[in-house]
C-alpha cells in the first residue's frame, strides 16, 4: 500500500466524520423553522452559487495566478460553511436557528450545484457532472443525512455519539494536515511566492465582509452567520470532488488544503469582531439569565 493509497483512505475517513458530526450537532427543527424566511434562504442561494462564484471568477482573471491554483479557488468557491461552522457561530453570539439552517442549506445546495457549476466554470476540466456527483453524494450527504436522522430520531444516542465522532474527525483532520505536508511541503512552500494565500484570503475575507456589511435588512446576528458560511468552504466537499479529478497537479491539492487554515483564520477574527458588535442579552427573559440577588435578612 503506498502512502498515496493511505493518504486517499484518510481522506475518506476525515470526510465522511466532518460531515456526520455536522448531521450529528444541526439540529433540524430550528432549520425548519429558518428555512421558512424566504429572505434568508435566498440571500444564501444568492451569495453562495450567484456572487461568490462570481467573485472568485473576477480573482482569477485579475491576479496572476498559475491554472492550478485558480482551479483550486474555482473549486472551493461552490462550496460555503466550513464543518466547524457551529463553533465560530458561538463565538461570534450568531443566531443559532438560522445558522443551522444556513447549515443545512449550503450542505444540500453545494451537492446539487457542485457538478453543475464546476464544468462550466473550469476550462478543460474532463470530469463529468456525475462524476462529481458521486463522491458528493457518497461521502457529504450520506453521512450528513445519517447524522441528522440519528439526531432527529434518537437525540441520547446523537448526543453520545456526537463527541467521539467529533474526536475522530479531529485526529483526522490533523492526520491530513500531516500528511499533506510529507507530500506537498515542498510546493506548499512555493505557493509563498506565488499569489495563491493572497486569493484565498481575498475571497474569504471578501465574502465575509460584504455579506455581512450587505445586510439586506437582516439583523446583526444574523448577518453574523451569514459571513461566516460565507468566509469560510466546506473543504470536506471540496476533498470530495478533488479525489474524482485523475492525477491532479499538486499545486491544486496545495490550493485546496490551504482552504482550511485560511478559513479558520478569517472565521476567529471575524467571530471576535462579530461577537464585540453584538448587542446586549435581551431584557426580556430570553436571554441567559442573571442571578438574582438575595433577599436581605432582617
Amino acid at each position: 500500500m503506498t502512502i498515496e493509497t493511505i493518504f486517499n483512505l484518510v481522506v475518506v475517513i476525515f470526510t465522511v466524520g466532518n460531515l456526520a458530526a455536522m448531521g450529528l450537532e444541526l439540529n433540524l427543527r430550528d432549520a425548519i423553522k429558518a428555512l421558512r424566511n424566504v429572505k434568508f434562504v435566498a440571500l444564501i442561494v444568492v451569495w453562495s452559487w450567484v456572487i461568490g462564484p462570481a467573485f472568485t471568477y473576477l480573482i482569477t482573471k485579475i491576479l496572476p495566478l498559475a491554472e492550478p491554483y485558480a482551479i483550486g479557488l474555482l473549486l472551493a468557491c461552490a462550496a460555503p460553511c466550513a464543518p466547524f461552522y457551529p463553533v465560530v457561530v458561538r463565538k461570534a453570539k450568531g443566531d443559532v436557528a438560522f445558522a443551522a439552517a444556513l447549515l443545512l442549506l449550503t450542505a444540500v445546495g453545494t451537492v446539487l450545484v457542485m457538478p453543475l457549476m464546476l464544468p462550466l466554470m473550469i476550462k478543460g476540466l474532463t470530469v463529468s457532472a456525475w462524476a462529481i456527483a458521486k463522491p458528493l453524494l457518497t461521502l457529504v450527504l450520506t453521512p450528513l443525512a445519517i447524522g441528522i436522522a440519528i439526531k432527529v430520531y434518537a437525540e441520547k444516542a446523537a448526543d453520545k455519539l456526537f463527541p467521539v465522532v467529533k474526536k475522530i474527525a479531529g485526529v483526522f483532520t490533523l492526520l491530513v494536515l500531516v500528511f499533506v505536508l510529507v507530500l506537498y511541503g515542498k510546493k506548499m512552500l512555493d505557493s509563498m511566492g506565488s499569489f495563491a494565500i493572497g486569493a484565498q484570503l481575498l475571497f474569504l475575507g471578501g465574502m465575509a465582509a460584504v455579506s455581512y456589511l450587505v445586510g439586506f435588512g437582516l439583523k446583526q446576528d444574523q448577518r453574523s452567520i451569514m459571513a461566516l458560511g460565507m468566509g469560510t468552504r466546506n473543504i470536506a466537499a471540496v476533498f470530495a470532488v478533488l479525489m474524482a479529478i485523475p492525477n491532479p497537479d499538486p499545486r491544486l491539492v496545495v490550493m485546496v488544503i490551504l482552504v482550511v487554515p485560511l478559513s479558520v483564520i478569517v472565521a476567529t477574527i471575524a467571530a471576535r469582531v462579530f461577537a464585540g458588535l453584538a448587542g446586549p442579552p435581551p431584557a426580556d427573559g430570553s436571554g441567559p439569565e442573571s442571578p438574582r440577588p438575595k433577599p436581605r435578612e432582617p
